[in-house]
């Protein structure tokens, strides 16, 4: 995914969520919520987050709640409900959790049903559900250090909706693109041995002959208000989870 430099964080939506994020230094999270290892790349450092139940949510909700519905026409449905679900919420964690509560008695739930919601709002409050969880790792590596995301590299199965793509971009508050891959982990392994191999004389120079960047995928942000009051909702349940 070219995630080389600081400022240009990778997510991967698939089965599980990853955030991975360089730095230039070894960087350290105070209370151990995120991984920090030796990049593939000499003298750099990375972060890495992870939630164990990304896209799987919405795999086992379809599964589950709608298994002769295909995943088009649910998120089709969802495209017509407002920004916040008209205050449902999601919690993720349907097999514990690792990033930001490493508890493996960690539970999902659905807070908030009345008698207004249908199955829209179900499907849609997953996807921002989802999106805050992956946002936690996000927090926690600005917090520690990273400083300003200027462009979010994602992929994965989940990122092949549209309407994922715009939420994901307006909860993480960052320019949202695709890379010439859905394979990121295969791809860059066999990338890196390339340079390894002398194919390419660094990964710069691979960089520069072999990556190719999507157009943007900036969705236009609901109210900032709003972003706020779902995001205070989510820590606040979540850490009650934990405690």
């Amino acid at each position: 995914m070219g995630v080389v430099e600081p400022g240009i964080v990778g997510l991967t939506v698939g089965t599980s969520g990853v955030v991975f994020a360089t730095t230039p230094s070894a960087l350290i999270e105070p209370d151990g919520r995120l991984h920090a290892f030796c990049h593939a790349v000499p003298g750099m450092w990375h972060f890495m987050g992870v939630m164990l139940s990304a896209a799987g949510s919405l795999q086992w909700y379809r599964d589950t709640l709608a298994p002769d519905v295909s995943f088009d026409d649910l998120l089709k449905e969802a495209e017509s409900i407002p920004a916040g679900s008209e205050g449902l919420q999601f919690l993720p964690y349907l097999s514990g959790e690792r990033t930001p509560h490493p508890d493996p008695l960690a539970r999902g739930a659905f807070i908030g049903l009345t008698l207004r919601h249908s199955r829209a709002h179900m499907t849609r409050v997953v996807l921002e559900g989802v999106a805050f969880g992956l946002k936690d790792s996000f927090t926690l590596i600005q917090n520690a250090g990273l400083g300003d995301i200027k462009q979010v590299r994602a992929s994965g199965g989940g990122t092949k909706s549209v309407l994922w793509r715009q939420i994901l971009a307006s909860v993480l508050e960052a320019e949202l693109v695709t890379v010439n891959t859905t394979e990121g982990g295969a791809y860059g392994a066999a990338l890196l041995a390339g340079v390894g191999a002398g194919v390419w004389g660094s990964v710069a120079v691979w960089q520069r002959r072999a990556q190719r960047v999507s157009r943007l995928q900036v969705a236009p942000s609901p109210p900032r208000r709003m972003l706020r009051r779902i995001e205070s909702h989510m820590w606040c349940i979540g850490n009650c989870i934990q405690c």
